[in-house]
C-alpha cells in the first residue's frame, strides 16, 4: 500500500534489518502506517479487543496452574484459587468479568462493520476472518464457562451439547455420535472436563493466530473509514503513531474504568449465582440459561419448536453473517450516505437486544404484564434478524437512493473544521 521509509540507524539494526527485519515491520504497520484521518471513536475497539485477547490469555494461563480439571476436583480448585492463591480471587474475576468485556467490545467492533459496510470490497475477507473470531470466541467462552463445574457450568455443558442429537433425525445415530465423541463418554463427567479444559486452553492461540491474519488483511487494502470512500492521496491519511496511538491508549483508559468496576465492585452480576453450587447430575436447575453474549442466539434456538430446525437456525443465524459482504447489493459502503439502509440497521440492532431479553427469561414467560408470550416476541425478532440479511440488505441497496458522497476524505475533514 505504501513504500518504506525505514532507515536503520545503526550497525546493529543494519545487520538485524538484513536477517530479520522486524524492526522495520513494525515501523512500516505501526508507526508510519498511514491511516485514514477521520476515524471516530468507534474504531479504536480493534485495539482494545487486542488488549482483552492478551488479558484473557496471561490470566488464563496463570489460572490453569491452580486448576484441577477432575470432576471430583475442579469445584473445590476454583474455591482454593479464590482462597488461597495469592490475588487468586483477582485473577478469576479479571479473567470471568473480561470475558464480558471482550464481547461487549466485539459486538461493537462488528456492529461498527456493519454500519459503516467495512465488510464490503475488498475488504471481504477481513470481515469473514472477523466471523471466524467471533465464532471462535463463542466456543472458547462455552468451554471456559463449563470450567467451574458449578450447577450452571454442568447442566449448560449438558443442554448445549445435547444440541448436536438433533442431527439424528437427518441421519439416524449420526447426532448421538457427535454428543458421546464431545462428552467421551455416555454423558458429562471427567472425561467432557478434561477435553473442554484443552480446548479452552488451546483456542485462545487459536485465536491469537487468526487475530494476526486478520490485521495481515486489513493492512493490505488499508482501513475503511466513516465516510466509507477510498484514500485519495497522502493528504487522506495520517502517521498511525502518535495520532492514533494516543487516542486509541485514552479510549482503553476509559474502556478499562468500567472493566475495573465490575472486577472490584460487581465481580459477580454478569454471571449466575446458582454457579456457586457444586455440579449436581441428579438436580436440575429451575431455569438453564447461558451467559448474556449468548443470549439471542440462545432465543432464536428456543424460539422455533422443533429441535433441528432450531439448531439449524442457531447455526444460519452464524453463517449468514458470513455472507453478509455479498447479500449487501449496495456500491455505498457507509450507512451515513444511506438513509433507507440506516433505519433497518437500526431495527437490527434493536431487534438482537429484544432478543437478549427473550432469551434471558424462561420459555414460559409473558411479555411485562401482558398476556403476550415471549416466545412469540423471540420468533418476530428470527424472523426479522434473517429476513434482515436475507431481504432487506439485498433490497435496499437496489432501490434506495444514496446522499451525495464527498470527493474525498480531506475535502470532507477540511469543510467540517472551523475557520481560525
Amino acid at each position: 500500500m505504501h513504500g518504506s521509509r525505514y532507515t536503520p540507524n545503526s550497525g546493529i539494526e543494519r545487520w538485524l534489518d538484513r536477517r530479520l527485519p522486524i524492526i522495520r515491520f513494525a515501523q512500516e504497520h505501526l508507526s508510519s502506517y498511514p491511516t485514514p484521518r477521520n476515524l471516530n471513536i468507534w474504531y479504536v475497539f480493534g485495539g482494545i479487543l487486542t488488549f482483552c485477547l492478551g488479558v484473557q490469555i496471561i490470566t488464563g494461563i496463570v489460572l490453569a496452574m491452580h486448576y484441577t480439571p477432575d470432576s471430583r476436583l475442579a469445584f473445590d480448585s476454583v474455591e482454593s484459587i479464590m482462597r488461597d492463591v495469592n490475588s487468586g480471587w483477582l485473577l478469576r474475576y479479571v479473567h470471568a468479568n473480561g470475558a464480558s468485556m471482550f464481547f461487549l467490545a466485539v459486538y461493537i467492533h462488528m456492529f461498527r462493520g456493519l454500519y459503516y459496510g467495512s465488510y464490503k470490497e475488498p475488504r471481504e475477507i477481513i470481515w469473514i476472518l472477523g466471523v471466524v473470531l467471533y465464532i471462535l470466541m463463542m466456543a472458547t467462552a462455552f468451554l471456559g464457562y463449563t470450567l467451574p463445574w458449578g450447577q450452571m457450568s454442568f447442566w449448560g455443558a449438558t443442554v448445549i451439547t445435547n444440541f448436536f442429537s438433533a442431527f439424528d433425525s437427518l441421519i439416524p445415530g449420526f447426532g448421538t455420535a457427535i454428543v458421546t465423541w464431545l462428552w467421551g463418554g455416555f454423558g458429562v463427567d471427567n472425561a467432557t472436563l478434561h477435553r473442554f479444559f484443552s480446548l479452552h486452553y488451546l483456542l485462545p492461540f487459536v485465536i491469537a493466530a487468526v487475530v494476526g491474519l486478520h490485521i495481515w488483511a486489513l493492512h493490505v487494502p488499508g482501513n475503511n473509514n466513516p465516510l466509507g470512500i477510498d484514500v485519495k492521496g497522502p493528504q487522506d491519511t495520517l502517521p498511525f503513531h502518535p495520532y492514533y496511538t494516543v487516542k486509541d491508549l485514552f479510549y482503553l483508559s476509559c474502556f478499562m474504568i468500567v472493566f475495573a468496576y465490575f472486577v472490584f465492585f460487581s465481580p459477580n452480576t454478569l454471571g449466575h449465582s446458582i454457579n456457586y453450587a457444586p455440579a449436581n447430575p441428579l438436580q436440575t436447575p429451575e431455569d438453564i440459561v447461558p451467559e448474556w453474549y449468548f443470549l439471542p442466539f440462545y432465543a432464536i434456538l428456543r424460539s422455533i419448536p422443533d429441535k433441528l430446525m432450531g439448531v439449524l437456525a442457531l447455526f444460519g443465524s452464524l453463517i449468514v453473517l458470513v455472507l453478509v459482504p455479498w447479500l449487501d447489493t449496495s456500491r455505498v459502503r457507509s450507512c451515513r450516505f444511506r438513509p433507507l439502509y440506516k433505519q433497518f440497521f437500526w431495527i437490527l440492532l434493536v431487534d438482537c437486544v429484544i432478543l437478549g431479553y427473550c432469551g434471558s427469561k424462561p420459555v414460559d414467560a409473558m411479555l411485562l404484564s401482558t398476556p403476550v408470550p415471549l416466545v412469540w416476541i423471540a420468533r418476530i425478532g428470527t424472523a426479522y434478524y434473517f429476513l434482515h440479511f436475507l431481504i432487506v440488505m439485498p433490497i435496499a441497496g437496489l432501490i434506495e437512493t444514496p446522499k451525495p458522497i464527498p470527493d474525498s476524505i480531506a475535502k470532507s475533514v477540511l469543510a467540517t473544521t472551523p475557520a481560525e
